[in-house]
C-alpha cells in the first residue's frame, strides 16, 4: 500500500497535503523507514510554506505503520503551543498536552506532548523516560533555538537521546548569533550540511511559484528628523546619511548614538499635552500608508488584518494609542507584560480587528493567516528576525485568493538588502505576475465576487462600506478635523509643535516590487494610472490585454509609460 493510501484508509483521512508536502512525506519515509533506518530529517521550508501540517502527516504515517507511539512537539513559545496542540487534533483526532512551564507531570499526560523550548529544561528526566519506554518520535520546531552551546540545545540533546526519530523543523536556520543547532551537520562556511537525501527544502521564492505564499511589495519609509540642541543649534538626521554634529558637541558622550536615524524612528512623538500621539509625526506617516493599503484590502477580503512589530513595550503602547486615534478602534496589543497573551493572539485570529501590535510575540511559528499589512518597527535588525515578520504576511487562504502583502518599512539599507533577496528568490515571472486579471469586491454576507467598482453586492444587496474618513481633534477646543490639517479648522490652534526632536519631513521612498526597485516618483505615478488603466483594458474584453495587465503590479505602469512616451517620440 502506498504512502497516500496508508493515510487515506486509516484514521487520519482528515490531512490535504499540497504537492511539497507529499513529496517531503515520501522522502521522509524513504529515509527514516529505509535499509539504514536514519533518525534525523530536516524540513526547511519558509514560513506560511505549510511545514506543522506536513510534519503532522509525517507522524500519522508513522503512527498507523506502528513505528512510533508517541509524539513530542518542542516549540518556541507557548502561542506556537496551543496552535499545535489544536491542528494536531484536527489533523489526526489524538488529543495533545500542552506544556508551558516545568508544573506537569507528563507521564500522567495523554500519549503525545507539546512542550515550549524553555519547558524542556525542567521536564529532562521525564521526557527522558517517555524517550526510553515508549517509541517516540520527536518534532523540533524554529530548530535554531537550540543551538550546541546554549541551554536549550544541551537541554535537547540529553533528553532526546533515546527518541527513535527526531524530525527537525525549519524557516530560518541561521542563527543571528552564528551559533550551531544540535543534530545537524554544518560545513566551513557555517551553512547545513545535512545529507540531501535526509532533507527537504522549500525556499520563500518556490513557495511564490507555487502559490503557496503571496508576493511582498516593500515601501521603503523615509524620514529627516531636525533635532534641537542648547544655543538654538539643530542637527539634521537622515537614514540616506551620517548624522553631523556641530563641533561643540562631537565630545558629548553617547550623543552620536542618541541622533540616529532608526532610534528616532522607534521613539513616540506627542503633541503638546505630551499624552496625545502626534499626528503628524514619523509613526503616523507610516500608519497613513499601512491604513490606506489595509482599506484597499478590505474590500477583497473584509477581514484582512495588519501587524505593527514594534521594538518595546513603550513604543507598542504607543502605537496602540495612535492606532486608537486615527481608527477609532484600539487593536489588539501582545507582549510580556500584557495578561493572557496567547488568548488575545487567538481571538485577534479569528476575529476580524484591523490591527495587531505586538513585540516579540508574532514571530516565529504563529500563524495568523488574514494579515495582509505590516509596519516593520524591529528591535533585532537582523536577516533572521526580519525572514520570520514577513512570513506572518505572506500566508494565502488558496489559489483564488489574489490579495497582496505589504511591508511598510525605514529606509535603512540593510532592510533593503533583506527585501531584495527576499525578492530575488522567485522566479522573473512570478515576480511580476503577482495580481489576478480582474480586481474583485468579496462579499462578507454571501461570497459573491463582485466587481470592483460596485458600492453594493450584485446578490444579496450588502453595501460595501467607503473608508472611514481619517481626522484627528484638535486638543485645545476638541474639533474633529482632516489627518492632513496643520492648524484648526475652528479654532485655529496649530497642530505642529516644538520636540525636543521634531519630524522635518517623513515621506514614503519609493518601493520594492518583483524584484524591481522603483523610486517614489514612479510609484505614485503608477498609482495614479492604475485605475483608468484596469478600467480599459477590462472594458475591452481583450483577453491578451487582460492577461499582460496580470503580469504588471501598478508599480510597473510608470515606467512603462515613460518607454511608450519615448518609442513615439514624445517630448
Amino acid at each position: 500500500m502506498s504512502t497516500m493510501q496508508s493515510i487515506k484508509g486509516g484514521e487520519m483521512n482528515k490531512i490535504q497535503l499540497r504537492d511539497w508536502q507529499k513529496a517531503a512525506l515520501n522522502k521522509a519515509e524513504q529515509w527514516l523507514l529505509g535499509e539504514d533506518e536514519q533518525k534525523h530529517f530536516l524540513i526547511n521550508a519558509a514560513p506560511g510554506a505549510g511545514k506543522t501540517r506536513a510534519s503532522i502527516a509525517i507522524a500519522a504515517l508513522l503512527i498507523e505503520r506502528g513505528d512510533i507511539e508517541r509524539v513530542i512537539v518542542i516549540a518556541p513559545r507557548s502561542e506556537v503551543v496551543n496552535q499545535w496542540a489544536e491542528d494536531f487534533k484536527l489533523l489526526t483526532g489524538r488529543f495533545m498536552a500542552k506544556v508551558t512551564g516545568a508544573d506537569h507531570e507528563v507521564s500522567e499526560m495523554s500519549a503525545d506532548v507539546c512542550a515550549t523550548w524553555q519547558a524542556i529544561q525542567g521536564l529532562s528526566s521525564e521526557l527522558q523516560a517517555v524517550c526510553r519506554h515508549s517509541k517516540t518520535l520527536v518534532i523540533c520546531d524554529e530548530h535554531h533555538h537550540a543551538a550546541v552551546e546554549a541551554a536549550w540545545g544541551k537541554s535537547a540533546n540529553s533528553t532526546f537521546t533515546d527518541a527513535k526519530y527526531d524530525l527537525i523543523l525549519t524557516g530560518t536556520p541561521i542563527r543571528s548569533d552564528g551559533g550551531e543547532s544540535v543534530w545537524l551537520a554544518y560545513d566551513d562556511f557555517g551553512a547545513i550540511e545535512h545529507p540531501a537525501e535526509g532533507s527537504y527544502t522549500l525556499t520563500y521564492g518556490e513557495c511564490v511559484d507555487f502559490e503557496y505564499c503571496r508576493p511582498i511589495t516593500f515601501h521603503r519609509h523615509e524620514g529627516k528628523f531636525a533635532v534641537d540642541l542648547e544655543n538654538e543649534m539643530t542637527v539634521l538626521v537622515s537614514s540616506q546619511k551620517d548624522t553631523e554634529l556641530p563641533s561643540d558637541f562631537q565630545r558629548v558622550d553617547g550623543l552620536q548614538r542618541a541622533l540616529e536615524f532608526y532610534k528616532l524612528a522607534c521613539t513616540p512623538q506627542y503633541e503638546k499635552d505630551n499624552e496625545t500621539p502626534l499626528s503628524n509625526g514619523y509613526q503616523a506617516t507610516m500608519l497613513n500608508i499601512a491604513t490606506e493599503k489595509l482599506d484597499d484590502l478590505r474590500q477583497e477580503m473584509s477581514q484582512a488584518g495588519g501587524l505593527v512589530i514594534a521594538p518595546s513595550i513603550e513604543m507598542a503602547g504607543y502605537m496602540r494609542d495612535l492606532i486608537a486615534l486615527r481608527e477609532g478602534e484600539t487593536p489588539v496589543i501582545v507582549h510580556s507584560d500584557e495578561p493572557s497573551a496567547a488568548s488575545r493572539i487567538a481571538a485577534f485570529r479569528h476575529g476580524e480587528k484591523r490591527w495587531l501590535v505586538s513585540v516579540g510575540m508574532i514571530s516565529e511559528g504563529v500563524d495568523i493567516p488574514r494579515l495582509r499589512v505590516l509596519i516593520y518597527l524591529p528591535y533585532a535588525k537582523t536577516e533572521l528576525a526580519f525572514r520570520q515578520a514577513m512570513g506572518r504576511v505572506v500566508r494565502t487562504l488558496g489559489r483564488e485568493d489574489y490579495t497582496r502583502a505589504y511591508v511598510i518599512m525605514p529606509s535603512l539599507k540593510i532592510f533593503d538588502e533583506f527585501a531584495k533577496r527576499v525578492e530575488l528568490e522567485m522566479s522573473p515571472s512570478k515576480r511580476a505576475n503577482a495580481e489576478p486579471k480582474e480586481r474583485t469586491k468579496h462579499c462578507p454576507e454571501c461570497g459573491t465576487k463582485c466587481s470592483w467598482q460596485s458600492t453594493s453586492c450584485d446578490v444579496c444587496g450588502h453595501d460595501f462600506p467607503e473608508p472611514p474618513p481619517r481626522t484627528k481633534p484638535c486638543p485645545h477646543c476638541d474639533t474633529l478635523n482632516p489627518i492632513s490639517a496643520e492648524s484648526c479648522i475652528n479654532c485655529g490652534e496649530s497642530f505642529k509643535h516644538a520636540l525636543t526632536f521634531s519630524l522635518r519631513e517623513a515621506l514614503r521612498d519609493g518601493a520594492i516590487v518583483r524584484g524591481a526597485d522603483f523610486d517614489e516618483g514612479e510609484v505614485k505615478e503608477g498609482e495614479r494610472l492604475s485605475p483608468a488603466i484596469k478600467r480599459r483594458v477590462l472594458a475591452s474584453g481583450d483577453e491578451v490585454l487582460i492577461a499582460w495587465m496580470a503580469k504588471f503590479p501598478s508599480e510597473y505602469y510608470a515606467r512603462l509609460n515613460e518607454i511608450f512616451k519615448e518609442a513615439r517620440g514624445d517630448s
